[in-house]
């Protein structure tokens, strides 16, 4: 019977229980991370007018690229009365593109490999709904589930400089906390120098406008996709 996993005493990682017992534990972890042979890469969400659920579709295709990565697209838990929502005709619109989206559950996070965390900026911050999310994480955090996992995060803001590398920075101190390992966007990728929107090496960004309705250019998807096939790529060697 095999002593180590991934270079751990298996009697440690089985809490003090015999190896046998300590290697059926640590297998069944790593199937939950790897179903099917895919290791799972949480993107998710929250998108008042549907701009970061753009982008985050743009980070699951870049996940999807990379073999052995599956992406889980979920949003997190709305905090506007609906009855407001339905009152603004934008809000409401952007709650009707993404209504099939299912709302992210703690097993989705207990279960992923690698996060990718997207938001609106508010007021150089991280929306209060994806805030709120990230805060009931106490009990996996207790539990250690995210240490040595990769995160990062993308973000959509209505000007050029409304915010979005205060967000990501900002957002980037709970990451830290829960013990995860922060992945942005090098500049060996291109767009990084040719974006007249958003994106950097802290992560992906949108300039949506003034009215919200700015359409996601070339450069600011091509960010996207390549923060997703990194995050990915870095899960898959973290998770070996």
């Amino acid at each position: 019977m095999l002593k180590e996993f991934n270079g751990k005493s298996l009697e440690l990682v089985g809490l003090g229980l015999p190896a046998p017992c300590a290697f059926f534990i640590v297998y069944i972890n790593m199937t939950v991370l790897f179903t099917g042979g895919q290791m799972k890469v949480l993107v998710v969400y929250y998108s008042a007018f549907g701009n970061v659920f753009k982008m985050a579709q743009l980070v699951a295709e870049g996940i999807s690229q990379v073999e052995g990565a599956e992406a889980v697209l979920r949003k997190v838990p709305e905090l506007i009365p609906d009855n407001f929502v339905q009152l603004r005709g934008d809000m409401r619109e952007g709650a009707e593109m993404q209504k099939e989206v299912q709302v992210v559950t703690l097993d989705d996070f207990k279960e992923a490999g690698a996060i990718a965390f997207g938001t609106p900026t508010r007021f150089g911050n991280v929306s209060a709904q994806l805030k709120f999310q990230i805060d009931k994480l106490g009990p996996l955090w207790m539990q250690k589930v995210f240490e040595g996992k990769p995160a990062g995060a993308f973000v959509s803001t209505g000007s050029l400089h409304g915010g979005q590398e205060t967000t990501i920075h900002t957002l980037m101190a709970p990451l830290l906390h829960l013990g995860f390992v922060l992945v942005g966007v090098p500049y060996s990728l291109p767009d990084l120098f040719l974006t007249q929107g958003g994106g950097g090496p802290y992560g992906p960004g949108h300039v949506a406008g003034p009215d919200n309705k700015r359409d996601i250019d070339d450069h600011e998807a091509n960010i996207c996709r390549a923060f997703g096939q990194r995050l990915a790529q870095i899960g898959l060697k973290l998770n070996k």
